[in-house]
C-alpha cells in the first residue's frame, strides 16, 4: 500500500483524493488544503482524516492538487523530503523556475510525475499503440482538437497564463506523445471570438498551432473555448497505411433513426466526465511506476518541454511569425 496524502481540495483534488481512495494499492494519508473548510469536506467524503502541510511532507508521496503558484515549490520541498511526487500541470507558468524545480529533483533522485492525463485515456492510448505498432504506416499527418463546452470566467484567464499554457499545453503533450519526434518548428494563430472579456483580461479563447517535425510530419491542434455541442476531445493521425481516428465519447452508443436521419447522445459534458477513466489509470500508472522503481511518465522534463510549446505558441500568435524550436 502506497500511502499518498493529497494537497489541494479543488476540483482536481477531489478527482484524485477519490480515486486514492478507491484504490487496492493505496491510502489516502490524509488531506491539506489552505481552507480548513474545503479540506473538511473532502476528508468526509473519502473517509480521510485533515492533515496539515508539515504532515502531508511526511507521507511517503504526495499529489499535488493546489494552485499552480504553490506547485514549483512544494514538489521541491517533497524532493528534500524523499517523497515520490505527482504534480498536476503545469510545474510553473515560468520555463526558468521549472528548469530550477527540476534540478532540486534530479539532485534528491526523487520520482516526479507530471498530470498529462490524455495520455491515460484509454481511447487516445489504445490509438498511440495502433500507431507505433505500425497500422497507419508512417505518421505524415496529426490532428488534435480540444473545445471546451463554455469560456471560463474572466477571473479564472487572467491568472491561469493564457489559453496555450493553461488548455492548449494538454495537446501540445499529445502532440509530442503521438508524433515520435521533437517538433523543431511551431506558427500559431488566435484570435478572441467567443468572449469580449476574455480578451478583455489579455487572452485568447480561439487558437491553431501548426507543428513541424525534422522528417516533415505535420500536427495541427485546434482549440476554442466555446463548442455548443458538449466538450469535444478528437485525434486523427493519417500515415502512409491509413488512418487512426479517435471520436468524441457519449453518454450511450445508442443512435435512434428515422426519416430526419440518426442521432445518438451528445458529447460528454466536460473533462471530469469524459476523462474519469484517465484519471483512474494515471494514478494507477504513479502507483505502479512508485511500487516497482520504475521512473513514472511523463516526468518533469515532459512537463517542461509542453510548456516551451505553449510559450512558443504565444510568441508566435503575438507575433503573427514561425518560432525555431531548439
Amino acid at each position: 500500500m502506497l500511502d499518498i496524502a493529497v494537497i489541494g481540495a479543488g476540483r482536481i483534488g477531489q478527482i484524485h483524493a477519490r480515486n486514492i481512495a478507491g484504490h487496492p494499492r493505496a491510502r489516502l494519508a490524509g488531506i491539506a488544503d489552505a481552507v480548513p473548510e474545503a479540506a473538511a469536506s473532502l476528508a468526509a467524503a473519502t473517509g480521510a482524516k485533515v492533515i496539515s502541510l508539515d504532515e502531508a511532507f511526511a507521507a511517503t508521496a504526495v499529489l499535488i492538487g493546489s494552485p499552480t503558484p504553490t506547485h514549483a515549490d512544494y514538489i521541491e520541498r517533497a524532493a528534500k523530503a524523499g517523497q515520490a511526487v505527482f504534480c498536476e500541470k503545469p510545474v510553473d507558468l515560468s520555463a526558468a523556475r521549472v528548469r530550477a524545480c527540476l534540478g532540486v529533483v534530479a539532485a534528491a533522485g526523487t520520482p516526479l510525475m507530471v498530470g498529462f492525463n490524455r495520455r491515460f485515456d484509454p481511447h487516445f492510448a489504445a490509438l498511440k499503440r495502433r500507431l507505433d505498432a505500425g497500422e497507419a504506416g508512417r505518421l505524415e499527418l496529426l490532428s488534435i482538437i480540444s473545445r471546451d463546452p463554455t469560456p471560463p470566467p474572466p477571473a479564472y484567464v487572467a491568472a491561469s497564463g493564457g489559453l496555450f499554457r493553461d488548455m492548449m499545453i494538454h495537446d501540445l503533450d499529445m502532440a509530442r506523445f503521438l508524433l515520435g519526434e521533437e517538433p523543431v518548428e511551431l506558427f500559431a494563430a488566435a484570435s478572441c471570438q467567443v468572449d469580449s472579456g476574455i480578451g478583455e483580461a489579455g487572452d485568447v479563447d480561439t487558437a491553431i498551432v501548426t507543428l513541424r517535425t525534422a522528417s516533415g510530419r505535420l500536427c495541427q491542434i485546434s482549440n476554442s473555448r466555446r463548442a455548443t455541442y458538449g466538450y469535444d476531445q478528437r485525434i486523427e493521425a493519417h500515415g502512409s497505411a491509413g488512418l487512426l481516428r479517435a471520436g468524441n465519447v457519449t453518454a450511450t452508443s445508442v443512435e435512434f433513426a428515422d426519416g430526419s436521419g440518426f442521432t445518438t447522445d451528445p458529447a460528454l459534458p466536460f473533462f471530469l466526465e469524459r476523462y474519469a477513466a484517465a484519471y483512474r489509470a494515471e494514478l494507477d500508472a504513479f502507483i505502479t511506476a512508485v511500487s516497482t522503481g520504475i521512473a513514472p511518465t511523463p516526468n518533469g522534463l515532459d512537463g517542461l518541454k509542453a510548456l516551451e510549446l505553449a510559450d512558443a505558441a504565444t510568441e508566435s500568435a503575438r507575433t503573427n511569425r514561425a518560432v525555431a524550436l531548439s
